[in-house]
């Protein structure tokens, strides 16, 4: 049975009534797009997906002095119920705010002026449904959170366009094998790749996740040679952490 809370240094994550529980892959592009200086300089932040609020709780932890803002948007009613719990509890409750809705229906309604609180987004974060076609959980709310039946990638890809600035970022997680897909659906819709940074669970495995930023296409920028691509390997070959993986969470797990 998977443990009811994930306790970090500044904030704990309850997790016993969301569907996706947090995991190692997700803290460490939590902590990977946390150290981005365009994230620490956000105003605004958007987190799409948030399921239990991790990455929102991150984010909010890195940007403290800049107070930023960050909206946090959760189709499936007990994740969002959940994840507004877990900002409550934590030291930025007046900067995270939750909306349980979908981002479909939260981008209408920002566009068509519902939303008037301020401007479009800085940065965009999203750790997304990975899966499509495949065998689906007996567990509704685990395909929503797991299945893209529920948010195709391209709907995802044209919110994000939608609402991120002309000088915002966009950051995702993926599986490795479908980076190619999400890197062509965001160029489809103006969102140039900046960087990606490939994730191994060690040095003996192919790597299991892409950690991709992107930003608005600019005409006056060579697209490839301005990608950036890098690794990460999370485990020594006795099972210790790495010190790249290490740099990145030392400012949230308890025990770095």
């Amino acid at each position: 049975m998977a443990n009811p809370y994930f306790q970090c240094k500044q904030f704990i994550v309850h997790q016993q009534h969301t569907s996706m529980k947090v995991c190692t892959d997700a803290c460490l592009f939590g902590a990977w797009a946390a150290q981005k200086e365009e994230v620490i300089q956000s105003k605004h932040i958007l987190d799409i997906g948030t399921g239990t609020g991790l990455l929102s709780l991150m984010l909010a932890q890195v940007t403290e002095k800049s107070k930023t803002n960050i909206n946090a948007v959760e189709v499936e009613s007990q994740a969002a119920a959940e994840a507004k719990s877990n900002f409550t509890l934590s030291p930025w409750k007046d900067r995270l705010h939750m909306v349980n809705d979908s981002i479909q229906n939260y981008t209408a309604d920002f566009i068509g002026g519902k939303n008037t609180v301020h401007p479009l987004f800085d940065s965009i974060i999203t750790n997304p449904p990975f899966y499509e076609g495949d065998l689906k959980s007996p567990d509704s709310n685990k395909n929503k959170a797991a299945h893209s039946t529920e948010l195709t990638w391209s709907t995802l890809i044209e919110n994000v366009a939608g609402l991120l600035t002309a000088e915002g970022s966009f950051f995702v997680l993926v599986p490795t094998l479908r980076a190619y897909t999400m890197q062509k659906l965001a160029a489809s819709n103006n969102l140039h790749l900046v960087e990606e940074v490939l994730v191994y669970n060690d040095a003996k495995h192919l790597p299991f996740r892409a950690m991709l930023q992107f930003k608005k296409h600019n005409p006056s920028i060579n697209n490839e040679q301005a990608i950036i691509r890098n690794k990460i390997i999370i485990k020594d070959k006795e099972n210790n952490y790495l010190p790249a993986f290490t740099n990145l969470l030392k400012d949230y797990y308890l025990y770095l």
